[in-house]
């Protein structure tokens, strides 16, 4: 029951004050609809609501919803309850349930008493907590304060560490740069200089002196401490390398077959002479003299004996300046003169094996002159040029190298340093080819040599050594103008040659246009791996006079055919050793392909013109006005038209075979000769067809003798009979 009281008085208490107003303001509400004509003037100051702010009155809204919305008031309205009778109601269950919770309190007054205490006593404990805490914090910040102090403490001494160990690592350091060892002592003055020790302490010496010229820039006072120390060490050891390398140079002076052996000792020992170049450089000095002028005389007196012994395995006959292109084969000797010609000449005007010196043989060994004496060989005079260069390379190779890598030196003083080694060789090289060139006329000789040099050139850079450049231009420079000279003497002596002097002649391919066609094929063969365009203006030059001379000769025969013969066979003969030897798109492969097809249309017009004169001339009289038109001026001539016709149908057979005896008598060359064979047969046929057509035409269009014409199928069935089966 209290309960339920007490949620009654609750109820009753949540409803608001506000009830009152809302009925006031409800009864002067309908008040107010009842006189709602009459007019009113009041003024009511601060009460009058039209004068009041927007905001209140949506305050009085709310309140007003809010109250209409209570469950009580809802109640009230819907039964239609006094509101003033209702408010005073709940104002006296007010005021009893006052009257009843005070009666509650003094019962709980003990408990409520109770708890004071409790809340009082927590309040204490609390405060003593917040003390604690206070001191607490307090004493936090001071030990963070103690804690940074520690800190900043603590990363002084870490540096002051880190300053201390990296003065004592230099400072070590120093000490042990500055400290010479008796280990090392010993070392230096005691172990032999082949001892690894010894090399292994000549290092460090090495070091110490120049950290100790580093170290003195500094006044540093230990320096001088150690300084008299380290310059009886390096004296001592500038000693004892001397005493070791000038008996290894002295070592070439003594006749051997191989003098790598000796500089693959040196070699393993050149920091000996790097030490020397830093520490001592007057003993080093003397020690590259010292090998400089032992080694180029070993290399001068072996290239000596070597090209005096080379000299004698030369061919007894070699070229002069009676074996040109030119010199008749039977011509005599002159009468002071105690030489005699070649026995072959034609082979110093042709290549043969001898191009090999260029591809197998120029890498092989060195000619041994003993061994070739004892089986009694001969050599041409690029084979000797070979072999001296190949010895010259592979030693100069080796030379330089070395140098290189025991002297420490690179570009244009190791260059100094190999002249000076050389420079006597080189010379006597020069000197002995400069002599054999002024009697050399073997011009394909001449031309290997060079391009032997091209090759080796290549083979050296190759090894990166371009120390000789300099003497392989030289002697260019020598081998050009005599390669050019002998070219000259041979145009020469063919344009001196006179054909009435040269004896019987015939139309088969002359010895001399063979020369030429050999000589020819090989410098162009030989040009075409190295291209010289001033190569190519010489053979030009060789290739004029030789055609002057193929027409004079052809000039000798008393009658054309037998001079286009001659001309054809020499062509032929000549551009068939072109094709062998050479590309097919030389410039020497097309002149001589142009004048051979020239002359072989000439022939064939030559050779019909006995047995088909009249029927070629007839064509070639009417046929230029039929085209043009001029019938009217052409004669039906019928008599020489009879004799053409008639003539053709007698003798065609017989003419054809006699073309075919003719031709395969006349020309040396099977091929060629069948070839001609095929473009004069071939000539014939579109003749005796270009007639038919002229017979054709209207002036000769009613002749009666065009019936006795000869079908030229059946001239084309005989054709075919000599047609070539290769």
């Amino acid at each position: 029951m209290a309960e339920n009281l007490g949620e009654e008085n609750i109820s009753e208490n949540a409803l608001p004050k506000e009830t009152f107003s809302f009925g006031q303001i409800k009864t002067s509400a309908l008040e107010e609809d009842e006189d709602e004509d009459e007019e009113l003037d009041l003024n009511l100051g601060e009460l009058d609501l039209t004068s009041q702010d927007e905001f209140i009155l949506d305050e009085v809204n709310e309140h007003i919803q809010a109250n209409l919305e209570d469950e009580l008031v809802k109640e009230a309205l819907e039964k239609g309850v006094d509101l003033r009778q209702y408010s005073k109601q709940i104002e006296a269950d007010l005021h009893n349930v006052e009257n009843s919770s005070i009666g509650d309190y003094i019962k709980e007054s003990d408990n409520i008493a109770s708890l004071h205490k409790q809340i009082a006593a927590c309040d204490t404990i609390l405060e003593r907590m917040e003390d604690m805490l206070t001191n607490f914090q307090q004493d936090l910040g001071s030990i963070s304060s103690e804690i940074q102090t520690l800190q900043e403490q603590s990363m002084s001494m870490n540096v002051k560490l880190k300053n201390r160990q990296a003065i004592r690592g230099e400072l070590s350091q120093f000490v042990d740069e500055m400290l010479v060892s008796e280990t090392m002592i010993r070392h230096i003055t005691e172990t032999p200089v082949t001892e690894q020790s010894f090399i292994e302490n000549l290092h460090e010496l090495d070091h110490k002196i120049n950290f100790v010229k580093e170290q003195a820039f500094n006044d540093f006072k230990c320096c001088n401490d150690v300084k008299d120390v380290l310059d009886k060490l390096k004296l001592k050891a500038v000693q004892k390398i001397r005493e070791f390398i000038l008996p290894k140079v002295y070592q070439f002076r003594k006749p051997m077959t191989n003098y790598q052996i000796p500089q693959n000792a040196l070699l393993k020992h050149r920091y000996f002479n790097e030490f020397l170049m830093v520490h001592h450089r007057q003993v080093a000095r003397e020690i590259k003299d010292e090998y400089v002028d032992t080694i180029s005389k070993v290399y001068f007196s072996y290239f000596k004996a070597y090209i005096s012994k080379l000299t004698k395995l030369q061919y007894d006959e070699v070229p002069d300046k009676d074996d040109l292109m030119g010199v008749e084969d039977n011509a005599r000797k002159s009468l002071f003169s105690s030489r005699v010609a070649l026995r072959n000449r034609s082979t110093i005007f042709t290549l043969g094996n001898r191009g090999n010196v260029l591809t197998s043989e120029l890498e092989e060994p060195i000619i041994v002159p003993h061994a070739a004496q004892k089986n009694d060989r001969k050599y041409p005079s690029e084979s000797l040029f070979r072999s001296q260069h190949y010895a010259l390379l592979d030693n100069g190779c080796r030379e330089y190298l070395f140098l290189v890598d025991f002297f420490n030196v690179q570009g244009n003083p190791a260059k100094e340093i190999f002249t000076s080694v050389f420079g006597k060789t080189l010379s006597l090289l020069m000197k002995y080819w400069d002599t054999f060139l002024q009697s050399c006329y073997d011009a394909i000789g001449i031309f290997l040599c060079m391009h032997i040099i091209h090759r080796y050139r290549i083979l050296m850079h190759k090894r990166t050594v371009p120390a000789l450049d300099k003497y392989l231009d030289t002697l260019l420079d020598m081998l050009w103008p005599r390669f050019t000279f002998v070219i000259q003497q041979n145009i020469e002596s063919i344009r001196l040659i006179d054909p009435q002097k040269m004896g019987t002649i015939d139309v088969q391919p002359h010895y001399i246009t063979r020369r030429y066609a050999e000589f020819s094929a090989a410098i162009v063969s030989l040009n075409e791996s190295f291209p010289d365009e001033k190569v190519n203006k010489l053979l030009a030059m060789l290739q004029e006079e030789l055609q002057k001379f193929a027409l004079r000769m052809a000039a000798e025969f008393p009658n054309r055919k037998e001079q286009l013969i001659f001309l054809i066979n020499n062509y032929d003969m000549m551009l068939a050793v072109l094709k062998e030897r050479t590309s097919e798109d030389s410039q020497e492969t097309e002149s001589f392909q142009q004048l051979l097809s020239a002359r072989i249309q000439e022939f064939v017009e030559e050779i019909l013109s006995p047995g088909f004169g009249g029927m070629i001339a007839f064509v070639k009289d009417v046929e230029p006005q039929l085209e043009r038109n001029q019938n009217q001026y052409v004669q039906a001539d019928e008599r020489r038209v009879g004799q053409i016709v008639r003539g053709f149908a007698t003798d065609w057979k017989r003419g054809i075979e006699s073309i075919n005896h003719d031709i395969m008598r006349s020309f040396s060359n099977l091929k060629n000769g069948t070839a001609i064979l095929q473009a004069a047969l071939t000539q014939l046929i579109q003749y005796y067809h270009r007639f038919q057509k002229v017979l054709s035409q209207p002036p000769f269009k009613k002749l009666a003798v065009r019936s006795e014409l000869i079908n030229i199928h059946h001239v084309m069935v005989e054709v075919k009979k000599h047609k070539t089966t290769f």
